[in-house]
């Protein structure tokens, strides 16, 4: 089958597959699996640490007695 063909029957646009293909065109299946785990880490880290800096914040004006 011809690209166009495919694209149509998935339903995906053509330029979201070059797209894809561009961004993820060499990377292996393990890899993928591997830079998910990685984001989903990522995430769960940023809120950590903002959850911090939000509790640190809250104690800084308490200790200044502006509650």
């Amino acid at each position: 089958m011809e690209l166009p063909e495919v694209t149509k029957q998935v339903e995906v646009p053509e330029a979201t597959y070059h797209r894809w293909r561009a961004q993820h065109g060499g990377v292996k299946a393990d890899d993928v699996k591997r830079l998910k785990k990685l984001e989903t880490e990522n995430a769960r880290l940023k809120r950590i640490v903002a959850d911090q800096t939000l509790h640190f914040s809250a104690l800084e004006e308490i200790s200044k007695g502006n509650w």
